[in-house]
């Protein structure tokens, strides 16, 4: 997910801005589902809650394995795979060799890390490994050189959805090793179990200030902020976090920062902390540097000392020059915060819904250029990459998977413009079992609906409203929450409509 920062805002301004998405592409699924990433990370962090991506720790064990060892029994090893869309293996991590056994508990646990907004893929190798290799280091083993025992495949979804998380899978032969009549059928079983690591939610709250700061400015007070960054494995830094500027202040105390280790690494990894006047042209004048651990922050706040800023070598100075200025930190806060995934494991679901824009802005979908264009060649139109694209990923937390589908905006057989009619055709129900119901419903009412118009929401709203009140983010208050994804014709090319209605007590 790449780095997050604390303050959006970014000092006085914000970083970035808006993009041109093109039209009726692949970038339009891969917004959508983006978007309602952001939309439900952005209202959990301002709550204090963490985020949609957690470290998870993959512990495993098998039963029942296949002898391969003709005097003892086998010595297996397990490979954790991350199996990409274009099908190539990304290797995550490997287990120890446990030494004659059919039924082993790994104690290494490859680490994984979990997005919310990405379906993943896992694919795990048992290996027999041979006697020869014990005293070389698993990592630098070649696994052609072992005997395949079996291998499973889940979804990560599949595990953090279950109450416990743990699913077990029976091993099989697989296609890279599909051999008929060399093998029986029975391969053993694999059982997979998550825990989030304790890092991953512990959450550092920091009141920082500074005193006697240089003035950079002629005719007022320098505007000064700090930046936070960590370090990267090639040398280099990237930031984690922004405050806000002090305007006029050579003694600012900035409003509380909040930093998770999952942005700093650990508490011992050496932080850059940066001091900067702020100008309106983005060339920020340098005021000081500090390199200091989240350790070493926290001696500083129980000794109530502080820090001396030092401007880097140049060619006015051979040796870091030790300024005047200095950072303090008035609170140090070390706290352990729910995470997405303790709601989900405690019984909270996300409910998909949706409503498809069936007016005739659309263009005519029997023409290539239209939306709704059901290309011969089993190609997707930019409406099923949506669908497929959000109901790929939100499928595995609805547990029923009935999908409430409705189109508005178009003309149903021997009748009046509908602004909201039931995708399936039913006059009284309007859930679908499954993503593929979704796309079957779809398909059956482009062949059986005339696109038509206006644009409305109204119906849409009020039917939803009677269910919900609440907005989908609200998830963290309520045991069930619905979703609904409107797909409309003007927002694909944008897509910045997320409806989401709340739920009625």
């Amino acid at each position: 997910m790449g780095a997050r920062f604390s303050d959006t805002a970014g000092g006085q301004t914000a970083v970035g801005g808006g993009r041109d998405h093109g039209h009726r592409s692949q970038e339009h699924a891969n917004e959508a589902t983006s978007e309602a990433h952001v939309a439900v990370e952005h209202f959990m962090r301002r709550r204090g809650f963490m985020g949609l991506c957690s470290q998870l720790e993959l512990s495993l064990s098998a039963s029942n394995l296949r002898d391969r060892d003709l005097l003892s029994k086998s010595d297996p090893m397990a490979v954790v795979y991350l199996k990409k869309q274009d099908g190539s293996l990304e290797e995550l991590g490997r287990t120890e060799v446990i030494l004659n056994s059919l039924d082993p508990v790994w104690i290494t646990k490859p680490r994984i890390t979990y997005y919310f907004e990405i379906v993943q893929r896992l694919l795990i190798r048992v290996y027999d490994v041979d006697t020869k290799f014990h005293s070389i280091p698993v990592q630098t083993l070649r696994l052609d050189e072992q005997q395949f025992l079996g291998e499973a495949e889940c979804v990560l979804s599949e595990i953090v959805t279950k109450r416990d998380r743990i699913l077990t899978r029976p091993l099989g032969r697989g296609t890279q090793h599909n051999k008929p009549g060399t093998w029986s059928q029975k391969f053993g079983n694999l059982t997979m179990y998550l825990e989030e690591t304790i890092d991953s939610k512990k959450v550092i709250e920091m009141v920082v200030r500074c005193s006697d700061l240089e003035n950079k400015d002629i005719f007022s007070k320098s505007d000064p902020f700090l930046k936070i960054s960590r370090p990267l494995e090639n040398g280099g830094f990237v930031p984690v976090c922004k405050t806000e500027v002090k305007r006029n202040n050579l003694s600012p105390v900035w409003k509380p920062i909040t930093l998770s280790l999952q942005q700093t690494g650990s508490m011992d990894n050496p932080l850059m902390i940066e001091c900067y006047d702020f100008n309106n042209s983005g060339n920020h004048d340098l005021m000081g540097k500090i390199q200091k651990s989240l350790s070493d922050l926290e001696k500083l706040y129980i000794s109530q000392s502080g820090e001396n800023f030092y401007m880097p070598a140049s060619s006015s100075y051979h040796n870091n020059k030790i300024l005047k200025s200095r950072l303090f930190v008035d609170k140090f806060l070390v706290s352990t915060r729910h995470s997405f995934l303790d709601y989900i494991t405690s019984g909270y679901e996300l409910n998909f819904m949706v409503a498809i824009d069936f007016t005739a802005s659309n263009g005519n979908p029997r023409l290539p250029d239209s939306l709704h264009y059901l290309d011969p060649s089993g190609r997707h139109n930019a409406y099923q990459r949506a669908i497929t694209s959000i109901g790929e990923v939100l499928e595995f937390y609805d547990t029923d998977k009935k999908f409430p589908a409705w189109g508005f905006g178009g003309r149903p057989i021997d009748g009046p413009v509908s602004h909201c009619f039931n995708l399936n055709g039913s006059a009284t129900y309007a859930e679908v079992d499954g993503i593929t119901g979704i796309m079957n419903a779809y398909a059956s009412a482009l062949r059986n609906v005339a696109l038509a118009g206006p644009t409305l929401f109204g119906m849409e709203s009020s039917l939803i409203s009677r269910k919900q009140r609440m907005l989908l983010l609200r998830l963290l208050i309520y045991l069930s929450q619905f979703l609904l994804w409107v797909l409309v014709g003007q927002i694909l090319k944008k897509w910045r409509y997320l409806m989401q209605i709340k739920v009625n007590d």
